[in-house]
């Protein structure tokens, strides 16, 4: 069913320092309309002060983290910065919660990787204990104990923790979650347990293999959103030009290093979703080439075709044509990149 769509600023990683020119991006992006801006992190600069930051300066737009990584912060810490921003911002706060990969939660993060979904569903529900405030949080789990009580091979306790309660009221009860994820199973439980969901690769001419996963996440008993209420929000490239295979040749590089150098050759979850589309063959080739340091070779190899699937590349009129399908998918809003020339045509052709 054909819907409107929404906007919302992704900012991104940093590399050497703060993404020149951001505030100014930020400041624009509420000027023209934009639903909501999102910060990242992954081994480097973190997702919460740069949106604290930045959004003092706004007054409307949502603030999102686009994602905390749940290794990096127990939940209990992730529920204080969730409390903390959404008090501050006056209840702007989206939290965007993620499981990243084992070369980032083992190697920098030094914990466990194994059983990632169980890890986050256990994790949102100790963070809506924690807000919901009811009484001192006891929580007694596989990968989480308030208090702690050791055992299974774990360090003694000192028997002197004790149950509490945050000592702040949220500002609401309700913070909204949306789950970064990629695979039919995480995708499911997004549906069945959050807000929202995070897509980082989305293409509309396969919302079948979406709209199925959701569809088993909100026919689960209990489930906390329908449909209707649910929000789908997909970075995608937008590039208006009148050179298409210029604008792809740009964006080329971050797809091979997405698809064939972003975790082992065999736990590789972004290079799962393009298998999924149909695109395995070119897949490996392109792990193949990337993995042996052939970069420039990979991201030559990664096809024009799906390119197209995964980005708003073209003309005005091009654009315009191509988010007939987007309007017709489960997306509700659009992350997008880029100078500010780029967010205000993003606005002429998706707000109107």
């Amino acid at each position: 069913m054909r819907h409107e769509l929404r906007l919302g600023l992704n900012v991104g990683y940093w590399s050497k320092g703060p993404p020149p020119g951001a505030l100014e991006s930020v400041r624009e992006a509420e000027r023209l309309g934009f639903d909501s801006i999102w910060t990242a992190e992954a081994y480097g600069s973190d997702a919460l002060t740069p949106l604290a930051w930045w959004g003092a300066s706004t007054q409307r737009i949502r603030l999102g983290t686009g994602i905390v990584q749940i290794s990096a912060r127990t939940p209990a810490a992730t529920a204080m910065a969730a409390m903390t921003l959404d008090h501050l911002s006056g209840g702007r706060l989206v939290l965007g919660l993620g499981v990243s990969g084992p070369q980032v939660v083992e190697g920098w993060y030094g914990q466990p990787f194994a059983k990632p979904l169980g890890r986050m569903r256990e994790y949102i529900g100790v963070l809506r204990e924690i807000w919901a405030r009811r009484g001192p949080v006891v929580h007694e789990g596989p990968h989480y104990q308030l208090p702690y009580r050791g055992g299974q091979g774990l360090p003694e306790p000192t028997g002197l923790g004790k149950p509490l309660k945050s000592s702040i009221h949220p500002l609401r009860e309700e913070i909204p979650i949306f789950l970064a994820a990629e695979g039919p199973k995480n995708i499911a439980m997004a549906a069945e347990l959050c807000d929202g969901w995070l897509a980082i690769f989305y293409s509309p001419n396969h919302d079948d293999l979406y709209s199925r996963a959701l569809s088993e996440g909100f026919g689960r008993p209990g489930a906390r959103r329908t449909p209707e209420t649910f929000e789908v929000a997909a970075t995608v490239p937008l590039i208006v030009t009148d050179d298409p295979a210029a604008a792809m040749d740009a964006v080329r590089p971050m797809y091979a290093l997405y698809f064939g150098g972003m975790g082992a050759r065999t736990a590789n979850f972004h290079a799962n979703v393009p298998i999924r589309m149909g695109y395995e063959a070119e897949v490996r080739q392109i792990q193949e080439l990337y993995l042996s340091g052939k970069k420039e070779e990979a991201a030559a190899a990664v096809p024009a075709r799906l390119i197209e699937e995964l980005t708003l590349i073209g003309s005005r009129e091009e654009i315009r044509d191509k988010l007939e399908a987007w309007r017709e998918s489960s997306v509700t809003t659009l992350l997008i990149s880029g100078d500010r020339q780029t967010l205000r045509t993003a606005a002429e052709l998706v707000l109107g």
